[in-house]
């Protein structure tokens, strides 16, 4: 028996489906958005609807987009020589944040995971492939650093090196303004490995 009545209830459990989203936290946002007119709910489900009937993946780089080709591809000042390769178009935005990228992405959707079924034929691998036409010089691998994005990233380098493209990892290692005394034995491993001149 639902204390808030079936459609409430139908409505909590959506938003509970949601990745990080908990009990509490999607009966907040149900109950803040039967607070909201019909109006404003109605908007609020036509832009969910909108924004996934729209969606699109840009042909060149695989990134989300509502244009076959996304606004990084098309962009006639992006240095086309270089690809960063992310797993998620989420990837894509944290390294625009930073504003120290100047070249184009390609976007995996995934890594590979044999465990759980994920190989390389279930990624966009074939489509960065594809992209290194001999105008590309690197390709920059930005996967996670867990297990899967390394075996990930050292795929994607063993590929792309025969064609005479140089593969490049990013550093990992202790964030800006940490303390050594509170970094991990991983993370500190890393950043000692990672060193740079200076």
């Amino acid at each position: 028996m639902s204390v808030y009545g079936a459609s409430v209830t139908k409505l909590i459990e959506k938003f509970e489906s949601l990745p990080g989203v908990g009990h509490k936290s999607a009966e907040r946002m149900a109950f803040y958005l039967m607070r909201k007119s019909e109006e404003e709910v109605k908007d609020f489900a036509q832009a969910i609807y909108d924004a996934r009937k729209q969606l699109k993946f840009c042909t060149v780089c695989q990134n989300m987009s509502d244009k076959d080709v996304c606004d990084i591809c098309g962009n006639a000042s992006r240095n086309k020589s270089i690809i960063c390769v992310v797993q998620d178009p989420k990837d894509v935005q944290a390294i625009e944040r930073s504003r120290e990228f100047n070249g184009t992405y390609h976007v995996l959707h995934g890594k590979i995971s044999p465990m759980s079924g994920v190989g390389p034929d279930d990624i966009r691998i074939k489509e960065l492939l594809a992209r290194l036409d001999g105008t590309v010089k690197e390709v920059i691998v930005a996967t996670n650093s867990d297990v899967e994005g390394e075996a990930t990233a050292m795929y994607i380098a063993r590929l792309v090196k025969p064609l005479g493209v140089t593969a490049t990892r990013i550093a990992r290692g202790l964030p800006v303004g940490g303390d050594l005394e509170y970094a991990d034995d991983v993370t500190l491993g890393a950043a000692i490995e990672h060193r740079v001149e200076i």
